[in-house]
């Protein structure tokens, strides 16, 4: 067969193949299309991940004045009629307006998954040094503040086919939130998991929560909660800090996992304790939110503390210049200037900030550096913790 022939046969059928599909076309009906998520699995997947959830203060009950519990109710009135269910061990990130500014934080989720179904997510708030989110929450909202908020986010949940079915939890100071909602799932029956709570606080007066975990434990076998006190003894409790030697004498015999939330100072503490132990890696799990880390506390930090340098910020196709200190985030001098950039769980690990590095060097404290290796290959940051070594040029996208 002649390639011609060949030629003309190939342009024949392709005309068939046209024909056919215009007719089915023409039969087709000119009913519009239905809604992608009038489809069941589009709606429920909307339902569990919201890009955004838009809530409303409902209640807010102190700890203290330097801490408090604030109840957020779904805002029907922005459109949101129920609250995304989550995993105890998630957190929201929550956007606060100061000045005109945008400024985003996490907050883990203190409720229970099946709260939800009442609409409510409790979130605990404490003020912090520096810390203009937080101060501004616990002096401005109250309640009928008008929220808007993430879905649930984050892996600090307990995982059956990785985690042993014994957790020690490891908790300081505010750090108790994420276990206040693993405890209150596993005495809901919604956690198939034992949990062991070691609860480091200065006194039994500063352990948030304790009255409602202890009563839980004692209506439920699978939660116990010690708690560890460093100023003070009390009956019943224990006294200094959490060491290997006490986390051995609450484990279970065999396999067990370790989840640990607090400040950064009790991580540099109990990772050096719970190297003793000889535990596989993989049972042992950290929440690092919120920036508690400082670059010039590591010993491989070579910069100049206090430095200051030029960043030059590539968002929205515009540029911007803004100042931005060697003991500050590339973030946190993006959203000091305005920007909005990006940002969920602000330690490095979920990658929502993921932006290129154009120009300059900055330090990444390696505990906090959860790049891919293709990113650190062609020059991908996270500026959550990326600190300036020099002037800076990052192009940052934007979904």
């Amino acid at each position: 067969m002649s390639k011609s022939t060949i030629s003309k046969l190939s342009r024949l059928g392709l005309v068939k193949v046209i024909t056919n599909r215009m007719s089915a076309i023409g039969k087709a009906s000119d009913a519009l299309a239905r809604d992608l998520y009038s489809y069941a699995p589009n709606k429920m997947a909307k339902a569990l991940h919201p890009k955004v959830q838009h809530l409303v203060v409902k209640d807010i009950i102190p700890f203290s004045d330097d801490m408090k519990r604030i109840i957020l109710a779904p805002n029907t009135a922005k459109g949101t009629d129920s609250l995304a269910w989550f995993s105890a061990g998630q957190y929201l990130s929550v956007v606060a307006e100061i000045e005109g500014k945008p400024f985003k934080r996490p907050y883990s989720i203190a409720s229970s998954p099946a709260d939800t179904l009442n609409g409510e997510y409790m979130i605990t708030v404490k003020r912090v040094g520096g810390g203009i989110v937080s101060q501004y929450i616990l002096d401005h909202w109250t309640v009928g503040t008008e929220v808007t908020a993430s879905a649930p986010l984050g892996d600090f949940t307990y995982e059956p086919l990785r985690d042993a079915k014994t957790v020690i939890g490891i908790a300081g100071g505010s750090g108790i939130t994420p276990f206040r909602a693993l405890a209150k799932a596993i005495y809901e029956e919604d956690e198939d998991c034992s949990l062991v709570l070691l609860y480091g606080s200065r006194t039994l007066a500063d352990a948030a929560f304790s009255d409602e975990i202890a009563a839980w434990a004692k209506e439920n076998d699978k939660i116990k909660l010690v708690n560890v006190l460093s100023n003070e003894e009390q009956e019943g409790c224990e006294s200094g800090f959490i060491t290997a030697e006490l986390i051995k004498k609450y484990a279970p015999e065999g396999d067990y996992s370790i989840f640990l939330c607090g400040p950064q100072a009790m991580y540099n503490f109990a990772d050096k304790e719970i190297e003793k132990l000889g535990i596989r890696r993989k049972f042992v799990r950290h929440e690092l939110f919120g920036e508690y880390f400082h670059p010039e506390k590591n010993e491989d930090y070579k910069g100049d503390i206090n430095a200051s340098f030029t960043l030059t910020v590539r968002i929205n196709g515009e540029e911007h210049k803004v100042p931005c200190n060697a003991d500050t985030t590339l973030l946190r001098a993006m959203e000091a200037a305005g920007l909005n950039p990006p940002s969920d769980c602000r330690s490095g690990r979920c990658g929502w900030c993921h932006s290129q590095l154009i120009a300059g060097d900055v330090y990444i404290p390696a505990s906090v550096d959860g790049r891919r290796a293709a990113d650190k290959i062609f020059g991908y940051i996270h500026p959550c913790c990326s600190f300036p070594l020099t002037d800076v040029v990052i192009d940052v996208p934007v979904s």
